[in-house]
């Protein structure tokens, strides 16, 4: 009995084939705005976690100043020095690393081109506490960190705009009013959390920078590195204690610095994206039930035009569940066509998307499934008031419609 309702079912949806299109474009609509919003939403969260963790494994990072953001690090914050950096890393348990590190804006310029960038002082730790990787080219020697030598290494965006497709390495690069040899390249890492480029840098040994570009010895930010396993809380509190021991502070005064946690922001900024996903998948899934709506209107006047013919079964022995369940199961059918069209449309949309957006494409089977049937439910819902009022229709009356 069930497959010949299902037969009869759709039997009907054939002869009406535009009008059936009509009522699912609905739920093909619904249900491929929810499945795309979620995926591109996983996508973002995930490019965000790659992003963060890009900047380095178990990382704080220690700056001046009492707050994050403009105007951190003023005046009345005194920077850190390189023995801040060694204190921290033999005082301290559970740090794998310490880099100091120390900034400044300079033009760079390579035969006949030039290119404005951050030039970066720091020590080979540098590149463990960043999770750098030399593509090409060798970190540099101690001898070379204790004098200060004229020594470089590039980031990928640097090399492609001042030496083109060429391997660096050997060339020389002038930043400000000295020159300095190439002495590696770093692997590219593209765009970080916060939009930068990462690899628009160049990496030289502190005290060069120090003697040479900025002429003092401030270190703007210590970066360190803690041990797989750790207590971040155990660590990030016996950092507080020996920098507040170091800078001199009172017990009554405040840190005169912050401590970012890259983890705490991965977790920070991946949960408000999941929270966007979610908003976005709720307001998507709003035209479910719009199309919902659209299948009982159709249904309602499928009911009204085939009055007779439901008149014409009850009166030949047809009882009121097989009508209901023949009217139930087109409803059911033309919700889960839709939805099925909207789970392949979605496919299609996110991974178009994703290459526009430049996220990841996460297929999650979940979401997908989870669609379907919701559009099927919504079939069952919506269908039932029109076959249950098909059902109960008196066969004389039904017979005499006109």
């Amino acid at each position: 009995m069930l497959f010949n309702t299902l037969l009869l079912a759709l039997r009907s949806i054939r002869r009406n084939l535009l009008r059936s299109f009509l009522t699912i474009l609905g739920i093909v609509i619904g249900v491929g705005a929810v499945i795309t919003m979620v995926t591109l939403g996983n996508g973002a969260t995930m490019a965000v976690q790659n992003q963060i963790s890009s900047l380095g494994t178990n990382l704080l990072m220690i700056r001046p100043g009492q707050r994050l953001g403009p105007g951190m690090g003023g005046t009345s914050a005194p920077a850190f020095k390189e023995a801040d950096a060694e204190a921290v890393a033999t005082q301290i348990g559970g740090v794998q690393a310490v880099a100091p590190e120390a900034r400044a804006s300079a033009t760079v310029v390579a035969g006949g081109n030039n290119w404005t960038t951050n030039v970066t002082g720091s020590t080979n730790t540098w590149l463990q506490t960043g999770n750098w990787r030399l593509a090409s080219g060798r970190a540099f020697t101690p001898e070379e960190l204790r004098a200060g030598a004229a020594v470089c290494i590039l980031g990928n965006t640097i090399r492609r705009e001042l030496f083109g497709g060429r391997d660096a390495v050997g060339e020389m690069l002038r930043v400000k009013q000295f020159s300095c040899q190439v002495v590696g390249l770093l692997a590219a890492k593209g765009q970080g959390a916060m939009g930068n480029d990462q690899d628009d840098l160049v990496l030289v040994p502190l005290s060069t920078l120090q003697r040479r570009v900025t002429g003092n010895t401030r270190v703007s930010t210590l970066l360190v590195s803690m041990k797989d396993g750790s207590d971040p809380a155990s660590v990030k509190a016996g950092l507080r204690q020996l920098l507040r021991e170091r800078r001199k502070l009172a017990s009554t005064d405040d840190d005169n610095f912050n401590v970012l946690d890259t983890q705490q922001l991965a977790d920070t900024l991946s949960g408000t994206t999941r929270v966007m996903t979610m908003l976005l998948g709720a307001v998507a899934a709003v035209s479910l039930l719009v199309g919902g709506i659209g299948i009982m209107n159709i249904m309602l006047v499928s009911v009204t035009e085939r009055t007779r013919e439901i008149g014409l079964r009850l009166a030949i022995g047809a009882l009121e569940r097989e009508v209901l369940l023949q009217f139930l199961i087109e409803a059911v059918v033309l919700a889960a066509f839709g939805g099925l069209v909207g789970v392949v449309l979605a496919a299609g949309a996110s991974v178009v998307l994703a290459r526009l957006m430049d996220v990841p494409f996460l297929f999650d089977p979940t979401v997908n499934l989870a669609s379907f049937l919701f559009a099927a439910a919504i079939g069952v819902v919506f269908g039932y008031f029109p076959a249950r009022r098909a059902a109960r229709m008196k066969p004389i009356d039904a017979l005499r419609h006109e």
